[in-house]
């Protein structure tokens, strides 16, 4: 399983969604209705009225490479179905692996590179640049992105000043969903802080249910688990060094954290399965067996983003009504937000990419998937009606109202070797720790060597 995306945090995000979340807790998915459509808009993952002119492309034939699989694929083609529509370009979907990077390598050692690639790092964008694969975005690109995108977005799509990438797609990564009926049946409340968050999972256990699913089978899973409570305790600052590696591993501040998350990680029977049990689960199965089996599921609770949402549409559970969340604690004086996003970036620079490029910088694309579900725009011109349900439209006001107070989640500012690999650095060591939550020391070395190899410096 693929990381689905990277990271946004800030300090008023936290704030924000904390407020926003506070009421859409215990309204009821929205389905079957027109979600608020304007005039112009088609219901069920339909076109949108067209904002954006693009080009005729009748002839032209695309390739886009990503590493969505499942639903988040059949959707993302659905988008391009309809660039196909309008353009009468063909447009072919090419699955990658993880690293994309490498993927991307061997596609274009072989003469064949895809015209656009979904990069789900900054360092991939980066890494791309610097081997010369990606193209700079034309001026009908980067006149959408100036258009519909915070500063902010901008900026991290830029390399050196000049603009890469479109971040077509975001996540929210500071998201806790639970099973509505193990809560009421528990007498749990959704916590704020993370005493209340300990005190809700011992409830959960006396009920009978196994509070938390970990996918521990996924190491990107662990490293936000690891970066929502570091940023919430450490604060900002620590964070944004620790992500540049200018402090290192070793910091107790890290030794914190991972105190903190051995209270649960640790604690016998808090997690579904156990250690062994969580590291040969993936994510998809973390969320689906969370609401499968009535008020008797194999856990209580799930860690993850918005796109959690995409899995849960795989069981009987309705979102915001057997399904619901809360906001990630605070840890410390702060709720923490991490998120992330998917960056176009044109790899074979021509007509037809381009104006794709610009395509996905509009509102009209983000439209056709968000109405589908499991998707969040950072593009501040969508419409929070295009979102199928309460939930999401008060995660995606979240987002937006954040504006540029944001940054990208640490493992996917790290080099690739380290940050986004699996089996490999980060996903790796943090899986052992899972295993052994004990050894905080032995982690922290650990860490910190694989750091200090694949950043090439010493923190």
């Amino acid at each position: 399983m693929r990381k689905p995306s990277d990271t946004i945090r800030g300090h008023r995000a936290g704030t924000a969604l904390a407020a926003l979340l506070a009421g859409a807790l215990t309204l009821t998915a929205c389905s079957g209705g027109d979600g608020g459509k304007k005039d112009g808009e088609e219901g069920g993952g339909g076109a949108t009225g067209s904002t954006v002119t693009l080009p005729k492309l009748d002839g032209t034939q695309l390739e886009v490479a990503a590493v969505w699989t499942g639903t988040e694929q059949e959707n993302f083609k659905k988008v391009l179905a309809e660039f196909e529509k309008r353009t009468g370009a063909k447009v072919t979907f090419v699955p990658a692996q993880d690293p994309i990077i490498n993927f991307l390598g061997s596609k274009i050692a072989g003469g064949q590179p895809p015209d656009v690639a979904m990069l789900p790092q900054p360092g991939a964008i980066k890494q791309a640049v610097e081997k010369k694969w990606a193209k700079p975005l034309g001026p009908d690109a980067v006149k959408e992105l100036t258009k519909n995108y915070s500063q902010g977005w901008q900026d991290i799509g830029k390399v050196d000043g000049k603009p890469y990438g479109v971040y077509y797609k975001a996540a929210n990564k500071s998201l806790i969903w639970y099973n509505s009926a193990v809560f009421e049946n528990a007498g749990a409340k959704a916590p704020k802080t993370w005493p209340e968050l300990l005190t809700t999972a011992q409830a959960v256990y006396d009920s009978g249910v196994t509070p938390f699913s970990v996918g521990g089978a996924d190491g990107w899973t662990l490293t936000d688990w690891f970066e929502n409570v570091y940023l919430s305790q450490a604060g900002p600052e620590k964070y944004d060094q620790l992500a540049k590696h200018e402090i290192k591993w070793t910091d107790p501040s890290v030794k914190q954290a991972l105190t903190t998350l051995a209270q649960i990680w640790g604690k016998k029977d808090y997690v579904a399965g156990g250690a062994d049990g969580a590291l040969q689960t993936e994510f998809p199965a973390s969320v689906t067996q969370t609401f499968t089996g009535g008020d008797q599921p194999k856990a209580g609770m799930v860690f993850e983003g918005d796109f959690a949402q995409v899995n849960i549409g795989e069981t009987k559970a309705k979102v915001g009504a057997d399904a619901k969340v809360f906001p990630f604690p605070a840890v410390g004086s702060t709720a923490p937000v991490v998120s992330g996003g998917d960056a176009a970036v044109i790899l074979k620079d021509s007509k037809g990419a381009q104006a794709l490029a610009t395509f996905l910088a509009s509102p009209d694309a983000a439209t056709v998937q968000a109405k589908l579900g499991g998707y969040l725009s950072p593009n501040k011109n969508v419409a929070e009606s295009a979102y199928p349900n309460e939930t999401q439209r008060t995660i995606a006001k979240a987002l937006i109202k954040s504006g540029d107070d944001f940054r990208f989640d640490m493992s996917d500012q790290a080099p690739q070797a380290f940050g986004g690999t699996p089996g490999k650095g980060e996903w790796k060591d943090l899986q052992d720790f899972l295993k052994n939550p004990k050894d905080v020391a032995g982690t922290q070395a650990r860490l910190e060597k694989d750091a200090a190899a694949a950043y090439g410096n010493k923190g």
